[in-house]
């Protein structure tokens, strides 16, 4: 017996315990919610929040329960006799006729410093004073110092409107009566950008652009002021001032957010823009000589300097990519790719242009200026790009090549040797005579006329080839130099007028290209300028010569 009473008391005591315990932690887990969870009443008003949970409900799912209930009580029947604190156990119960709306237990009373009736009628007064302010907004009060307001209202925003239209009048005037003294003529080297008519309609355009925002802002402003008079129009007063000061408030935020970003973006543009002076300064040394270096002609400073230029401003937008708003975005990458591909697909040739332009350039073939021929084409380098390289002929028509077909050809370069220290271009034509002429003579009556020849070098002293023997005839070639590449058409026509007149001085007769001369006493074939005037004909007879030249 005496076991069973011990075995009795234990158990008591363990159960105690254990009560005691399970309370302790009830009271840690009340003590560790410290985020509180508003009731929200009618207006969408906050009446007072909830901190503890209940049960098998949180906190958050108690405020909301509590508010749903509130909310649904109909303001024009409430009646605060309806609004009951009753006693059920452990816990109070705020009751509005039949309906619970909220339990209040020992947990809650954790924190707020007042007992469980304290906080019930807290509770029940501030459900009360929100129904009773919901039930007068329902009531017409002041209808007429009302109307009364929204007559002042309307009355503002009319001299709001006068004020607008009479500054922008005055405005206008002030500006036509100053235009001649203020507007001038935005000029650049005898080109007029934009005139003063032209200015002084863009200032007024401006203003009345102006104008026109004004007016939407003030009525926009006046607007809600109308709506904020009457209480059941209060939530879209609310509403129209949130829409826009809200958007500029955020625009304002994003653009406080994003300031350290325009500060790296704004610092590496400077130090890339003097950095890449600072490089162009280098390549423009090299190009006027001044900074030589071994293997690097001056020719390509400018060239390699747009390369380089190209990466550096290519790197610096990797820098700021990441920078800028939405970047990260994936409409934002959807887009990069969509206009890579189009990159890709529609300039597949243009690349190739490119490529060929800058091999071109490392080539050297040609300078501006040089005389050079591709494939059919002869005429001056007038200008070379990326893409193309523009010739002009002696005829000043102009030729645009592409540059890949510049490079897949070949290309003769006409001025390479007529610079300073180069022997000149050397320019032939050839002559066909017959074997009953010394080929001293020929060369003596050729060398002559190249030397007669303006634009042709005196030395190196031009020279003669015989490049054939053929059947009727010999092929003379005359060689002389030149130093003036771009105009051969010019040097070649007196250099055959030249031949002409030395042939006929020297007694030679240029038979081409095939010539028929009975020698029975007739006339020779050199004009009677050149013969002397007790000239007789020959004797002997000649059946046929042939001559090509």
């Amino acid at each position: 017996m005496p076991f069973k009473l011990l075995l009795s008391i234990l158990l008591l005591l363990n159960f105690h315990l254990t009560s005691a315990t399970s309370f302790v932690s009830q009271v840690q887990d009340s003590i560790a919610v410290q985020e509180g969870f508003p009731v929200i009443g009618k207006a969408k008003e906050e009446l007072f929040s909830i901190y503890q949970k209940s049960g098998d409900l949180s906190a958050a799912e108690r405020a909301s329960i509590i508010s749903e209930r509130i909310q649904r009580i109909d303001a024009n029947t409430f009646s605060k006799d309806s609004l009951q604190i009753l006693k059920d156990q452990e816990r109070l119960e705020v009751i509005y006729g039949s309906q619970i709306l909220l339990n209040i237990t020992n947990l809650d009373t954790i924190g707020s410093k007042k007992s469980k009736q304290e906080l019930a009628n807290f509770y029940a007064e501030v459900i009360s004073a929100n129904l009773d302010i919901a039930e007068s907004k329902y009531i017409p009060k002041n209808v007429f110092l009302k109307i009364g307001f929204v007559a002042l209202i309307l009355l503002g925003l009319w001299l709001a409107l006068k004020l607008i239209a009479f500054l922008n009048k005055r405005s206008i005037r002030f500006i036509e009566s100053k235009k001649d003294k203020w507007l001038k003529s935005l000029t650049y080297n005898n080109y007029t950008f934009i005139t003063p008519e032209q200015e002084l309609n863009v200032i007024l355009f401006i203003l009345k652009i102006l104008k026109w925002f004004l007016i939407l802002l003030v009525v926009y402003i006046f607007f809600p002021l109308i709506f904020s008079v009457f209480e059941f129009t209060q939530g879209w007063s609310n509403y129209l001032f949130d829409l826009i000061f809200s958007s500029f408030g955020q625009i304002f935020t994003g653009i406080w957010h994003y300031f350290p970003n325009i500060i790296k973006i704004t610092a590496i543009i400077i130090v890339m823009r003097y950095f890449v002076k600072a490089v162009k300064y280098i390549f423009a040394e090299i190009e006027d000589e001044k900074l030589q270096i071994s293997g690097f002609h001056p020719d390509w400073a400018m060239p390699t300097f747009t390369i380089i230029r190209f990466l550096l401003y290519a790197f610096m937008f990797v820098l700021i990519f990441p920078l800028l708003p939405g970047s990260d975005s994936t409409i934002f990458k959807g887009v990069s790719v969509f206009l890579g591909v189009l990159l890709s697909l529609g300039s597949s040739s243009a690349i190739a242009n490119m490529v060929a332009g800058l091999v071109i350039t490392y080539m050297r073939p040609f300078k501006i200026g040089d005389r050079i021929n591709i494939g059919n084409t002869t005429g001056n380098v007038i200008e070379k790009t990326l893409l193309v390289t523009r010739l002009k002929t002696i005829k000043n028509e102009e030729i645009t090549i592409p540059n890949s077909a510049v490079l897949s050809g070949n290309t003769v370069n006409y001025s390479t040797f007529t610079k300073e220290k180069g022997e000149g271009l050397i320019i032939n034509t050839t002559v066909t005579l017959g074997y009953d002429i010394p080929y001293k003579t020929v060369y003596a009556a050729l060398i002559e006329a190249a030397l007669r020849t303006n634009l042709i070098e005196k030395q190196p002293k031009p020279f003669v080839l015989q490049t054939s023997l053929d059947d009727f005839y010999v092929s003379y070639q005359l060689n002389a130099y030149t130093k003036h590449a771009n105009k051969q058409a010019l040097i070649y026509s007196d250099l055959h007028q030249n031949i002409q007149d030395c042939c006929n001085e020297m007694d030679i007769e240029i038979l081409s290209p095939h010539y028929r001369a009975q020698r029975d006493g007739n006339m020779t074939t050199i004009p009677k300028d050149y013969l002397p005037k007790d000239y007789e004909a020959p004797s002997f007879n000649v059946k046929t010569r042939k001559s090509e030249d």
